[in-house]
C-alpha cells in the first residue's frame, strides 16, 4: 500500500515569458512535516498555490491521494487544508460563525458541521473563544483560527505558509506544538524562510531556488550539507598566527581567548591530523579539537547560489 499522499510531477509554471518554476518533482508521505524553503521570489508561493488548486500550472501535474488535482479539482481539494500567509479571516464574525462558514464552503454535510467545529476548536485550543469576535483575538489565537479552518474537514494534507510570521516567542512555541500534533495524523507542508523553524519542526526538506528544486532530502542531510570549513582548538601554549598559517590548508586564524582559537582551512579533511601532529612535535599541549559544522544559514546561502 502506497504511503504517498501527494506527488508533484514535472511541475512548471510561466508568467508571460518568464518561468516561475520549472520541472519541480517531489513526493510527500502521509504523516510528518515537510519544510518548503526558498528565498523571496524563488517560486515557493507559486508551487504552493498550484498544489492547493489556487493556480493552474502551465505543465506537469499534482496527484493528491491518487487524484489528479487538475482533472478532478473538487474531489482533490477535499483532501487539502490551506493556511496562506495572510489568514483568510472575517474579523467581524465570531470563532463559531467563521468556522461554520468555512465548513459550508468545504461542502460538509449540515448535520456534521457542529461536531466538526467543536473538534477543530478543541484541537486548536479555541474552546473558550467560541463567541469571541475574531478581531478581538490576539495574533496567536487568530493563527489558531486559521489553522482550525484548514483542518476542519479533516484533510490528508495541510499546507501552512509562514504560520508563525509576526507572532511573539510564546505564541510561536504554542503554534509549533499545535503543528506537531496535527502532523501526527496527516502530512503537513510548512513553508518558511526562517531556518530555525525548519530545524525544530521538519523531518524532510525541499528547497526551491530560481524556480528549480535544489535540495530534496532529510533535515539531517540538510544540516550536514556543507563540509566543515573551520576547526576549534584549545591549547595550553598556542603558537603565533604565522606559525599556524605554515600548516598546509590553513587559510585564517581567529583568536577567541588566550588558549582558544578557530582555525579556518580549505576543506582538506586531514587538517585535524596535521594540527595534532604539530602540537605533539612543538609542545603546544593540545587540550581539545573539534570541527565546526556549517550553520543552517551557511547551508541556505550555498544552496541558494549553487546554480548561479
Amino acid at each position: 500500500m502506497s504511503t504517498t499522499i501527494i506527488s508533484v510531477e514535472h511541475l512548471s509554471h510561466r508568467y508571460a515569458s518568464t518561468w516561475a518554476i520549472h520541472d519541480i518533482n517531489f513526493q510527500i508521505e502521509k504523516t510528518g512535516i515537510l519544510g518548503l524553503l526558498g528565498s523571496n521570489g524563488a517560486g515557493k508561493s507559486t508551487t504552493m498555490n498550484i498544489m492547493c488548486g489556487v493556480l493552474n500550472q502551465t505543465e506537469g501535474r499534482v496527484i493528491i491521494n491518487g487524484i489528479d488535482l487538475r482533472q478532478h479539482p473538487e474531489q482533490a481539494k477535499r483532501e487539502i487544508g490551506f493556511l496562506p500567509q495572510q489568514a483568510p479571516l472575517y474579523m467581524d464574525l465570531t470563532v463559531d460563525e467563521y468556522l461554520t462558514h468555512c465548513a459550508y464552503l468545504r461542502q460538509m454535510g449540515a448535520k456534521t458541521i457542529p461536531q466538526a467545529v467543536e473538534e477543530a476548536k478543541e484541537r486548536c485550543g479555541l474552546g473558550h473563544f467560541s463567541s469571541r469576535l475574531i478581531k478581538n483575538l490576539s495574533g496567536g489565537y487568530r493563527q489558531r483560527v486559521g489553522i482550525a479552518q484548514a483542518i476542519i474537514h479533516k484533510p490528508k494534507l495541510v499546507v501552512l505558509d509562514e504560520p508563525t510570521n509576526g507572532l511573539d516567542p510564546n505564541q510561536i512555541i504554542e503554534v509549533r506544538a499545535l503543528i506537531r500534533e496535527i502532523a501526527l495524523e496527516r502530512a503537513v507542508i510548512f513553508s518558511t524562510h526562517i531556518l530555525s523553524e525548519v530545524q525544530l519542526l521538519c523531518k524532510e526538506i525541499r528547497m526551491i531556488e530560481q524556480g528549480k528544486l535544489v535540495f530534496a532530502d532529510s533535515m539531517e542531510a540538510f544540516n550536514n550539507y556543507i563540509s566543515p570549513q573551520s576547526v576549534r582548538v584549545e591549547m595550553y601554549y598556542p603558537p603565533t598566527d604565522e606559525v599556524l598559517q605554515q600548516l598546509e590548508g590553513v587559510t585564517k586564524i581567529d583568536r577567541l581567548t588566550e588558549h582558544s582559537l578557530r582555525i579556518y582551512f580549505d576543506g582538506d579533511p586531514n587538517i585535524t591530523d596535521r594540527i595534532i601532529r604539530a602540537s605533539v612535535q612543538k609542545d603546544w599541549f593540545l587540550r581539545e579539537i573539534y570541527l565546526d559544522k556549517g550553520s543552517l544559514d551557511d547551508v541556505f546561502a550555498q544552496l541558494s547560489n549553487r546554480n548561479n
